[in-house]
């Protein structure tokens, strides 16, 4: 059995680079949302002359869903703002001939109007509408399963305490409803689903935090050492800490 000194030096020395979540296996579990979001990225992306996945993390999801296309664009592209994803993205990517650019969350997309018949992304953290729009052309499509307000709350109160009524309302469908029109583009699709998160050992809770890093903000180890030592016990005594998480999956055409 190992300590909790030694299940909290795994998680902190663990790499938290890429997208992708191999690591956590036996350590923690995440429902997957029903609809299948790599299956439905695949069908569209094999309809798609061209296509664009914004914040493509390690570039794990795009591929796998280039891979299972029944066909391969013409013009395969992505974006990614965090430095130590992008040599990981390019070098996922590259083999398709995806092009990987460095882009800033929450900046422009350094593409032409109109220039994407397909726009993809899985879980970014943001989206700026108004970019998407711009970049689609007319009668494209924007594909997306987005992150919902609420998610990992039971985690991240465990943490940082109540965090009220505002957090649990923000993003749900009537915003994304809003958005959506704002910028121009017709809702096609909108689901909505809670998955529930299980972690067995504060090692995978450390991880997840130093991964996710919005869960909790300020996260670290030693900030946090008495909480995770709260943790480590209710691990302990009941075999896991449960938590849920709120996926969207949003379909948008450019009209």
């Amino acid at each position: 059995m190992k300590t909790f000194e030694e299940l909290v030096a795994e998680g902190v020395a663990e790499s938290t680079d890429g997208w992708s979540f191999a690591w956590f296996d036996g350590r923690a579990t995440e429902e997957r949302p029903p609809w299948g979001y790599a299956r439905l990225a695949a069908q569209a992306i094999g309809a798609a002359a061209s296509v664009l996945d914004v914040q493509t993390g390690g570039g794990e999801v795009f591929a796998a869903a280039l891979a299972d296309a029944t066909r391969r664009p013409a013009r395969i592209a992505a974006t990614e703002g965090w430095a130590p994803n992008l040599a990981i993205a390019r070098r996922n990517l590259t083999p398709f001939g995806g092009a990987v650019v460095d882009v800033d969350e929450a900046g422009p997309l350094p593409f032409a109007d109109s220039s994407f018949e397909l726009v993809v992304s899985r879980h970014p953290h943001g989206v700026v509408w108004g970019e998407i729009a711009r970049v689609l052309a007319p009668g494209g499509i924007y594909l997306a399963q987005l992150i919902g307000a609420g998610t990992n709350r039971r985690l991240t109160e465990f943490f940082v305490g109540e965090l009220g009524d505002a957090h649990e309302d923000a993003g749900h469908e009537a915003l994304v409803r809003a958005e959506v029109a704002a910028a121009g583009l017709e809702l096609v699709r909108f689901d909505d689903v809670l998955t529930k998160v299980e972690f067995f050992d504060v090692s995978a809770v450390v991880h997840f935090l130093r991964k996710v890093l919005w869960t909790v903000p300020d996260f670290t180890a030693e900030r946090y050492d008495a909480e995770l030592r709260r943790m480590h016990e209710l691990i302990s005594a009941q075999g896991s800490f449960v938590s849920y998480s709120r996926r969207l999956l949003v379909e948008a055409r450019k009209r």
